[in-house]
């Protein structure tokens, strides 16, 4: 039974592409299960797909539960990622009751081909090849025959793929895209300005430019040496974006969008909600609290409403609550626990657009005012730094009272309201028109609108936001209306707004060549205060959100860090050496009273080990690290460093330096400026980096003086590592360090950890790469299922095997070895370069094989146990890897 409303139903429009059969591998599949007591099992299993000229499609499959047909849901991974990082959703998922299909887009992972920024052609076909693919699956529900039960969701990257994948396959039936673009061209050249910051990060975690497909290089390398993106450079970006089949996206949306986002700010939630509405569709709106520019991304609750809109529009289950039509998080007041902000939902039963209840607020200012574009656009004034927000976001520093922004004295133009008669509260896009007058033929202008305190001077950028535009044959003056970054944010009684339009932002490419802008008022500024949106949150106190200067610039040095203050229990003086102590730690899983993703863990790390954490996948590796970094808290027991409790923002924590996941550096800037403007960020003094020691220790050498885009993706491990031993911590925590490196590239990192470890420090390292956790590290953690299975020397746990190596004087004659395979006890031998390797089956003794080769008169000079660490690993987590 179709479940869509006829309204929903569409015209055939499958690309030719898709009509090509997806090849299975031979061999390449491979199956696993993720168990746990109260929960049925996850099914895994691992495939490498053939679509086509040569390309691979990495793939995993995750089904649970009895048999038994089910809907099926395609969850797409962000940029610069790949199915891995989106692997405990899927398994969430299959435990819901769906049957999950995970892949790694081109380029990434273990996938091939070149990036193609979701090509038609390329990683939309590839969708089109993987439903193909589902409806010969005897788990899925089907519509039709060839058309099973299907949708998509993903986060920036996967976002998009789900928009195209419906735009594209009318077997899409439902999807939730988040934190994404509808239009890639409005959102890297929004109003014709270069977003060259972000589109450098982008190619960045791409790998670089000749990862890519060969026009989107070029286009890149052109846009980014000229600084202004052409009309080729335009369309090719919209060919690849949802907006270029907007018409045709007609299935259940769920929009989740983030506030606190730069990327790809709200306004391109709010043009795909506009488009897919008016095809009929039922769309619902989320603004989270955090985005590509750090804060709360709100996972557990996200996750949750994407499990309920498809139990709703792929199971057609009428009760599913959906939840309303438009909601926003707002900052509600602050954690006395931990100084964190708290966090409440306001909702509308419609969603109110970026323009609803607009009220006109009058500026004053001098009625013409002239400033200057500086030769080559510097300096550059600051609104955000991309890639450096953090987890906690240097966006989410304006929810909490705190600016950080800056613009250089005649640069700008500045017009002010009056104070604000009553508590105002800003949903969606304000904006204003101006005239605009340049000595140039265009103008490039930055706008933004800042609420500034009683006194003047202390002013916030709301989710430090700016909106470019370029405005063409400004020469002879012209109008125009300029929309402001769309924000949801309250300006509080007696504040007031500041408009400031800015020649340069750091963000952005600026004309190099030296103008003077002259600009004056033909309107007020118009706010939107989406009157139907409603919340029961408390504002903050004043004492919280107006802090006086200087204890603005403690707090931004202290989020930036990760080191708020919180309540703790006493050190422990008898730890105050021990660099980490966990005792009978454990995490539940969302949504689960009893299910555990670590429970009952305990061990202790020494100073100068080099400490390898293994574990399978879902072992529980990644959810440990996070809660030693504060990250998440954990449901019972405790973790000491040097003696102090952890919790978020524990002080203890600038001891700890951490790499995880790679680190975004600004591709323009060299290795050097990119660490030195890191630890300016960080607010803490110059002489605490240890900068040169640091980089030292990682060997990047005559590198540091080159630009990071010219680096290659060793060189930048390195750097990302050198970042997280900035300030030398005491403890350094690595997770998958070597991921992306060649062979000789994980030597060098080998050779790093071992270094830094050298002076009396720590290093934890998480990592698949067995072989080389046998070679760098001192000591190991093995997990499985989130529990402890086996912690100690490299040498113990590797040498508890059943493998014997007997060396011998002279090299061993092929039948005397098949004789001593023959023997009782014996499971195989076979001769090395050093003499026997010997593998015992249950009744052989290492006493009994030494009695037998003397009898056999074979000259034995030396008798030990000899196994890999790969081989003690399997052993030891019972072959589940």
């Amino acid at each position: 039974m179709d479940l869509r409303l006829p309204a929903l139903r569409r015209r055939p429009r499958r690309i030719a592409a898709a009509a090509a059969a997806v090849v299975v591998l031979a061999g390449a599949g491979t199956w696993s299960a993720v168990a746990s007591d109260d929960a049925p099992a996850v099914r895994r299993a691992d495939r490498l797909m053939s679509v086509g000229d040569g390309v691979r499609i990495d793939t995993s499959y995750f089904t649970a539960g009895p048999g038994g047909r089910r809907p099926a849901v395609l969850l797409g991974h962000g940029f610069g990622r790949s199915k891995e990082h989106v692997r405990e959703q899927a398994e969430d998922l299959a435990r819901d009751g769906y049957a999950v299909l995970t892949w790694s887009a081109r380029g990434f992972g273990k996938s091939t081909g070149k990036i193609g920024l979701n090509d038609p052609e390329g990683e939309v076909a590839d969708v089109s090849r993987l439903i193909d693919w589902l409806a010969d699956r005897p788990e899925v529900r089907l519509d039709k025959d060839g058309d099973p039960r299907v949708g998509m969701a993903g986060g920036s990257y996967g976002g998009a793929i789900a928009l195209l994948g419906a735009g594209y396959d009318d077997r899409v039936d439902a999807i939730a895209p988040a934190i994404t673009y509808f239009s890639l061209a409005d959102a890297l050249f929004p109003n014709g300005v270069f977003k060259k910051l972000w589109a450098g990060l982008f190619v960045n975690s791409g790998g670089g430019c000749d990862r890519f497909q060969t026009e989107l290089c070029a286009m890149y390398e052109r846009v980014a040496e000229s600084g202004v993106p052409d009309a080729r450079a335009r369309a090719l970006l919209e060919a690849r974006s949802p907006s270029a089949v907007a018409d045709r996206i007609d299935v259940p949306t769920l929009l989740v969008q983030g506030q606190s986002d730069s990327l790809f700010p709200l306004g391109q939630a709010d043009a795909a909600a506009q488009a897919i509405r008016a095809n009929g569709a039922p769309v619902d709106v989320d603004w989270i609290a955090g985005g590509h520019d750090g804060g709360d991304m709100e996972t557990d609750r996200v996750e949750e409403r994407v499990r309920t809109w498809f139990d709703r529009y792929l199971k057609g289950d009428e009760s599913a609550d959906t939840g309303p039509a438009f909601r926003v998080t707002r900052t509600g007041g602050v954690d006395s626990t931990d100084g964190r902000a708290v966090l409440n939902g306001a909702s509308a039963d419609t969603y109110p657009g970026l323009s609803d209840g607009g009220r006109s607020i009058p500026l004053t200012g001098r009625q013409e005012q002239r400033f200057d574009n500086p030769a080559g656009a510097n300096p550059p004034a600051l609104s955000t730094l991309p890639g450096l927000g953090g987890s906690g976001g240097l966006a989410q520093l304006s929810s909490l009272g705190v600016g950080i922004s800056l613009d250089f004295p005649g640069q700008y133009a500045r017009f002010e309201s009056a104070p604000i008669p009553s508590d105002l509260r800003i949903t969606g896009s304000p904006a204003v028109t101006v005239h605009v007058k340049s000595t140039g033929e265009d103008a490039v202008l930055f706008g933004k609108v800042y609420d500034v305190g009683p006194d003047g001077r202390q002013q916030v950028l709301p989710s430090q936001l700016v909106a470019p535009f370029r405005v063409e044959g400004a020469g002879s003056g012209k109008d125009v209306t300029l929309t402001l970054p769309a924000v949801d944010h309250e300006v509080p009684k007696g504040h007031r707004l500041r408009l400031v339009l800015a020649s340069t932002d750091l963000g952005y490419a600026s004309p190099a060549a030296p103008a003077t802008y002259t600009v004056s008022l033909k309107s007020g500024l118009t706010v939107p205060t989406a009157p139907g949106v409603s919340t029961a949150a408390a504002p903050l106190p004043a004492w919280v959100v107006w802090l006086p200067a200087a204890g603005a610039l403690i707090a931004l040095a202290l989020l930036l860090t990760g080191r708020r203050r919180t309540t703790a229990p006493a050190p422990d003086p008898e730890l105050a050496e021990v660099p980490l102590q966990i005792t009978d730690l454990s995490k539940r899983y969302a949504r689960s009273a009893d299910r555990y993703a670590v429970q009952n863990l305990s061990f202790r790390v020494e100073k100068g080990q080099v400490l390898g954490l293994l574990g399978p996948n879902g072992a529980g590796k990644t959810t440990t690290l996070r809660m030693l970094m504060g990250l998440i808290r954990p449901d019972a027991g405790e973790i000491r460093v040097f003696g102090h409790a952890i919790r978020p923002g524990a002080p203890v924590l600038s001891r700890v330096g951490a790499f995880v996941e790679g680190a975004g550096f600004l591709p323009h800037l060299s290795g050097r400026e990119n660490l030195e403007l890191y630890w300016r960020a960080t607010g803490r003094p110059p002489e605490d980096a240890h900068l040169d020691e640091a980089l030292r220790i990682a060997g990047l050498g005559d590198a540091l003086a080159r630009a990071v885009r010219t680096y290659s993706q060793g060189m930048r491990q390195r750097l990302a590592i050198a970042q997280a031993m900035l300030g030398l911590p005491d403890l350094l925590i690595l997770d998958e360090p070597t991921n992306g490196l060649d062979p000789p590239q994980i030597r060098e990192m080998r050779e790093v950890m071992i270094r830094y470890a050298a002076g009396g420090r720590t290093v934890i390292v998480s990592s698949h790469l067995l072989s080389e956790v046998e070679q760098s590290c001192t000591h190991l953690v093995v997990m499985d299922r989130g529990r402890l299975v086996q912690a100690g020397p490299v040498h113990e746990i590797v040498g508890s095997g059943d493998t014997l190596l007997v060396g011998t004087v002279t090299p061993v004659e092929e039948p005397v070895a098949e004789k001593i395979a023959a023997l009782p006890g014996v499971a195989s031998a076979d001769r090395t370069d050093e003499g026997l390797l010997v593998r015992l089956d249950a009744d052989g003794t290492a006493a009994g094989l030494v009695a037998e080769l003397v009898r056999l008169e074979v000259p034995v000079a030396s008798v030990g146990p000899h196994r890999r660490l790969e081989d003690a690993f399997l052993t030891l987590i019972g072959g589940s890897a």
